[in-house]
């Protein structure tokens, strides 16, 4: 069975339109890797939490603060790897460069070493509009934008 994911997508009213907060992978394989890499912060649903939980939870263990707002549902995608990701916008603003990410990956590197080395989970967190969020994440991801866009339509209308 694959594995069930819940994260949150923050998002601010700037004069220029809507921004979301994104966060980067950490560890050598993502160290060059710009476009198509960035994420919405998020994790797996841990037995007996419910989505909003995990989501809340891993928000607060890759950037050192939960947002207290409402969460909006904004459904589920599919990553690449089978990983289903629900994921939930909730309006917010914090300092991106001052985030703390709590987690750490362990993998071997150089690969074939033998070494296990400890790289943070998240290295960068930054603001983005939504048209320049839409190549900097995952592919899969990448929907919520969309998702996000119609939302605050439909809150406008």
């Amino acid at each position: 069975m694959a594995a069930r994911s819940a994260g949150i997508l923050m998002y601010r009213l700037a004069k220029a339109g809507a921004e979301v907060l994104l966060v980067h992978p950490g560890g050598p394989f993502w160290s060059r890797r710009d476009l198509g890499a960035w994420s919405i912060p998020k994790g797996e649903i841990d037995p007996g939490e419910t989505a909003e939980e995990a989501a809340r939870r891993e928000f607060g263990e890759e950037l050192g603060a939960t947002p207290a707002g409402p969460l909006v549902a904004l459904g589920s995608i599919r990553q690449r790897a089978g990983k289903s990701v629900e994921a939930f916008a909730v309006e917010g603003d914090m300092e991106a460069d001052r985030f703390f990410c709590a987690t750490e990956v362990e993998l071997e590197w150089p690969r074939g070493s033998g070494r296990i080395r400890r790289f943070p989970e998240i290295d960068r967190a930054a603001w983005f509009p939504l048209p320049e969020a839409r190549l900097r994440l995952l592919a899969a991801q990448a929907a919520l934008i969309d998702r996000l866009e119609a939302m605050l339509r439909d809150r406008d209308a």
